[in-house]
Formats: structure tokens, sequence, C-alpha cells
């Protein structure tokens, strides 16, 4: 796409579904660009609870729409993505005073029946008394439910969708402002900033997408220059992470006397994540941390269940994110709608602005498709709905085939650890091997920066991934933050200035 042309979409946000319809989009034809102020994921989807789920106590709030698109998309991500999503199993133990077996029993009759199932087992009851999942818990909990969802590494979901969309064609962006936006005709022009040079300029486009979740009020109200603009309902969900507090692959689901509920969930092999909170948020999304009352509260909660307390003194890292639910005038914060609202505003022979309200990781595709719906509405068709069966890179493998393709990539490269390799094939997939090319032994590798992770494996992430910093690595492409020191974090980050000088702001 020629810079001085005009491009059919502009896409402000590189989060899940900005980058979910830059994917669409680009797949269909269209010229695209995105911009993102920061790193790709740096603010909502990189600090969700990490599942696709349907979302089994959106029952509750008769959210059945949503549930069952949500059910529905669960297995077709796991095939697009077998490296990054998988099977998980959860625990939901029965607690009396709670909500009764009963209702229990016909919510996950409706989890397994209206969502098209066809991989993913039934649900089951557990005698907790015998069953290995009953061992970290109180011996008051004699009876559980388990069910299906899936796991997902939500970062790496959204880098993957806008690596797609670059080799689609799409133009992407990071640390790139929107500053400006306004209407010439039957054209947006788009004045953006680029953080890492300050140097600014404008691009013309035939839509804008605001897609900027948090700040898509902001940005109709600085950028687009809207009045009186109130559309979302900030609400900020915090989790904890602590030394792993059990042995068995299972996920838990706790349901708290208040009425909400949290998840204790396996996380990088040595480690329990247990979230999530659920406040209103006042102030700049980006700023958002954990509470003190958060912490008791998650501490307090998970203890209620495990027969080791969670301790405050337990806790190796916390983190907190915003969610930008639409604003429907629900009570709380807990009961506000999951769904998501599209709108458009086009007048007549204007160029059209389409927004995105709300949305949750597992049907970003979906959302997708029907902004791609709304968008073709006013730009003509270029493509059909093509996403459902494609493959994200890296995941062009059978759902069942990750353990054949790490024994295969194993073979191939047999002076790797079986931890480091299988580390690599989960964030990767097949393109493992594109870090690996040319590597004959250890010394290829580069410098080690801690924990296995190598030079060879940050200098893909810059060229392919948009990473510019220690955090870009360390937190969202990796979780290796979890075992790196300080010193050594600053000297990854030291390498990375020196060999990227904010190149990585538009990867190859």
């Amino acid at each position: 796409m020629s810079h001085a042309e005009p491009c059919d979409l502009f896409i402000v946000g590189g989060g899940i579904n900005g980058c979910g319809i830059a994917r669409d989009a680009a797949g269909r034809g269209f010229s695209v660009a995105l911009a993102e102020m920061n790193d790709l994921a740096s603010g909502t989807s990189s600090w969700s609870t990490k599942l696709i789920h349907g979302g089994l106590r959106y029952l509750e709030y008769y959210e059945f729409r949503l549930v069952r698109e949500a059910l529905m998309e669960r297995e077709v991500l796991w095939r697009n993505a077998p490296h990054i999503i998988w099977p998980m199993r959860f625990v939901l133990p029965h607690a009396e005073g709670l909500r009764p077996a009963w209702l229990l029993r016909l919510g996950l009759f409706l989890y397994d029946h209206i969502g098209g199932r066809k991989l993913l087992p039934p649900t089951r009851t557990l005698d907790m008394r015998t069953d290995p999942a009953g061992k970290p818990l109180k011996p008051l909990f004699s009876r559980a439910f388990e069910y299906s969802d899936c796991w997902v590494n939500d970062a790496r979901l959204v880098v993957l969708n806008a690596r797609d969309a670059a080799d689609r064609g799409a133009r992407i962006m990071t640390r790139t402002k929107v500053v400006g936006a306004r209407r010439a005709g039957a054209l947006w022009l788009v004045k953006v900033e680029d953080l890492a040079t300050g140097r600014a300029r404008e691009i013309a486009a035939r839509a804008l997408v605001n897609a900027a979740g948090p700040w898509v009020d902001r940005v109709l109200s600085e950028s687009v220059g809207q009045r009186d603009v109130r559309n979302v309902r900030l609400v900020q969900g915090s989790h904890i992470v602590v030394p792993r507090k059990f042995d068995d692959p299972r996920a838990y689901f706790f349901q708290n006397r208040d009425g909400r509920i949290i998840f204790a969930i396996p996380y990088e092999e040595e480690f329990t994540l247990i979230g999530t909170t659920d406040q209103d948020y006042v102030g700049d999304p980006a700023k958002a941390a954990i509470s003190e009352q958060e912490i008791d509260y998650l501490c307090a909660a998970a203890s209620e269940y495990f027969a080791a307390p969670v301790r405050r003194e337990d806790i190796v890292w916390t983190y907190s994110g915003v969610r930008p639910l639409y604003d429907d005038g629900a009570s709380k914060a807990q009961e506000a709608t999951r769904d998501y609202v599209l709108t458009s505003d086009a007048p007549a022979g204007q160029a059209p602005l389409f927004n995105v309200f709300g949305g949750k990781i597992t049907t970003y595709r979906r959302l997708a498709e029907a902004m791609l719906t709304r968008i073709e509405a006013h730009l003509g068709r270029r493509g059909r709905p093509w996403t459902e069966s494609a493959s994200l890179p890296g995941g062009d493998f059978p759902a069942d085939g990750f353990e054949a393709l790490a024994a295969a990539t194993h073979a191939a490269y047999p002076f790797l650890e079986s931890g480091q390799m299988r580390r690599l094939v989960r964030l990767y997939g097949t393109r493992a091997r594109r870090i690996l090319e040319g590597v004959a032994g250890l010394p290829d590798l580069g410098v080690n920066f801690g924990a296995d992770l190598f030079e060879a494996e940050v200098r893909y992430l810059m060229k392919e991934e948009w990473a510019a910093s220690s955090a870009d690595v360390l937190w969202r492409r990796t979780k290796r933050g979890l075992k790196l020191t300080a010193e050594q974090a600053a000297a990854l980050d030291a390498y990375i200035r020196e060999a990227g000088s904010g190149a990585g702001t538009e990867a190859a």
C-alpha cells in the first residue's frame, strides 16, 4: 500500500478487536492501516483471565446469545491456534448455602448443549472425597462438577492476528498515537504521531474504525471532536499469581458469598493464577493497578476453598486491566453486559466512522465478521468471511497435534533442553523453526538473557512481532518476566535499545 494513496480502513487500537478486524479486512482485500499508541495488547487484551470460554455465570444474566456465540467459538479458535489455545477442564465445587446443585446442573446442561460442542468432553459429577481434585481443597466440599472450556495466551493471540494481518498487506504501526481525525468529504484525514521519533503525519482513509478499548470514548471526544461522549463503563479486573497451589492440570471455579466468582488456574507450569475482581474504574486506564482491597479479597476468596490459605506474602506478581464494557446502566460492575455493541456514523456523502464498544476475547473473531458486514455495506464487498477455518501464524497443525509437533521439533534440534523446546513450540507453533533456522547448537542462539530466553528469540520478536522493549518481550510475547531478575531484564532492555533504536514500531 502506498503511503500517499488513501487506505480503505484506518483502525485505531492494537488490542484483540482492532487486530482481529485488521486481519479479517486484509484477508478480504481491503487496504488497512492500524495505529496502536503503545505495544500491541498492552491495554485490556493482555490483562484477561486467559480463558476462551462461554461464560457460565453470564447465563444468570440471561445473556444467552453471547454465551451461545462464545461456546461455538471455543473449538473454532482452538483449531485455528492450537499452540496458544488448548482445552482445560474446570472443577466447580458445590458449596452449601450458595447456588443450589440443581441450578449448577441446569447451567452446565445448557453449557454442554447450546454451543455445538464436538471435541470438548461434557460435564461430569465428581466425588471430591475420592477425586484428586479434592486433595488441595478443604474437606467440607464433597461434590463438584467438572466441565470444559479453553485456555488462551491472550497477548499472543493479539500479536498473531496482527502478524497475519501484516502478512496479508496491512500496515501495523505500534507506538503511534492518533492525535486528530477529521472528515474531508468521502475521506478521513487521520493525524498520527510516532511516539518514538515525535514525527507527525497525516494518513487518508475511506473509513475510520475506533477500536480503542478503554480509550474508545476518549478517541471520540479528543480526536474526532464529539461532545458528551459516554458509551463505555470502565471496570477493573485484577489478578494475583502465587507459587503453584496444586499439581492437577485442571482449574477451579470458586463461588463467593457475595455472588461473584473467581478462578484458580494452572499458570506457566510453576504458578497458580487467581482472579478476577470486578469494580468500577475512574481515571487513566494505563495506570490501573491492583488495590489493597482487591489483594485481600482474592486471598480471602481463594482461602475459603484451599486447605492451605493464600497469603499476601505468597504473591509473586499481580496485574490489573480495565475492561471497556458497554454502558447498559447495570447497577453492579459484575452485572454489566459482556456483549459487544457496534455502531456506525455515516452522514450522506461523508466518510463513515465505526465504533466498537465492549466485547470479549472469546468472541473477537465474530465481532470482526460483524464489523466487516457493516464496513462492506459502505465500501462495497471485497471478499467473503474466511477466518473460521484459517490458521493463525504457527497454528497450521492439528488441534490434537501439539505433542507430535513438539517431538518432531525436538528431534530436529536435539541439543535443546526439552522444557525450552516445549516453551518455544507453545509460543510459536510451527514458526518456532523460523527462530531456530540455521541453528546447529546452543552457541548459535546468541546471548542467553536468562531462563532460556536467547538472543535468537529476541531478534525474531523484534523483527516479526513489533517487540521494542523488555516489557514487550518479557510480559506480552513471553512470560519470562516471572523468571528473570531485574538485572537480567535491564540487560535485555539495553540490548533491544541498541539493536532496535526505535525500528520495532513497524515489523517486516
